[in-house]
């Protein structure tokens, strides 16, 4: 049987995980400077009043679509969102599958130092907890489907006692059991992760089983104003964005029309 896009991601990130051991250490993440900073509350960010919600993500392919913006700028792009009035941004860091790296967590956040930031990757070992605090991340992603519940309660242990947020993200009802009490807000990928299809319907149907102390999190396929005011309804203060904006000319000009019609009411 022909293994899943996430399987084979998963595959390669254990190899990399490994690589990354063997180059350098726990201890040695705990030395670098950006490590001691403390970290912005992406969770304040989202709930605090007359908050866009929106998570600016800079993406440059993706295992679906391919090359999305190759030639993107990450320092140009994520200023843009700031100043257009991103509530957060999300840096890909995954480099095999998305095209990403740490160097541009890093370069992202020293370019916007007051901004919460999320590092997005397939985060299944401890030593990216600590690598992601190390390069600047206020907020890791963990992703239920590929984590057994022991170890998604472990990394999210371990986050919280370096200050960093977690975003558990989920995609069915099975994995509401997964998530921990400690876990900082709840994701809900509209893109099936086996098949790599989009419903919007996935966020408005999981909504009413989340706990409400969780805030709400959709991700993925949301390419609509509408879409995001009417899982504002069904109680999401949060929107992963990053395709939408990515795939044009100007992505902070795309990210800045988009925040005017949500506000334009």
């Amino acid at each position: 049987m022909a293994m899943t896009i996430l399987e084979k991601i998963i595959t390669v990130k254990k190899e990399e995980v490994e690589i990354l051991k063997k180059a350098i250490s726990i201890e040695e993440f705990r030395t670098v400077p950006l490590f001691g900073r403390k970290c912005i509350s992406l969770k304040e960010s989202l709930a605090k009043a007359g908050s866009s919600g929106v998570i600016a993500e800079f993406k440059r392919k993706s295992p679906s679509k391919g090359a999305i913006n190759e030639n993107a700028r990450v320092c140009e792009v994520t200023k843009g969102y700031t100043k257009a009035g991103a509530a957060g941004l999300s840096i890909l860091t995954d480099s095999r599958f998305f095209g990403g790296s740490t160097e541009n967590l890093l370069a992202a956040r020293k370019v916007n130092p007051a901004m919460p930031i999320l590092r997005k990757d397939f985060m299944i070992d401890p030593i990216q907890v600590y690598e992601a605090k190390a390069f600047g991340a206020d907020v890791i992603l963990l992703i239920a489907a590929c984590l057994e519940k022991s170890r998604l309660s472990e990394l999210t242990g371990i986050a919280g006692e370096l200050g960093l947020e977690t975003l558990v993200e989920i995609h069915n009802e099975d994995e509401l059991e997964k998530i921990p009490p400690s876990a900082s807000l709840i994701g809900v990928n509209n893109r099936n992760l086996k098949t790599f299809r989009i419903d919007i319907q996935t966020s408005v149907r999981l909504a009413k089983l989340i706990p409400e102390n969780f805030i709400k999190i959709s991700e993925s396929g949301l390419a609509e104003a509408q879409t995001v005011l009417l899982l504002k309804e069904h109680g999401f203060h949060g929107f992963l964005i990053g395709e939408t904006f990515m795939k044009t000319g100007n992505p902070a000009k795309a990210c800045k029309n988009f925040i005017s019609k949500l506000t334009v009411q």
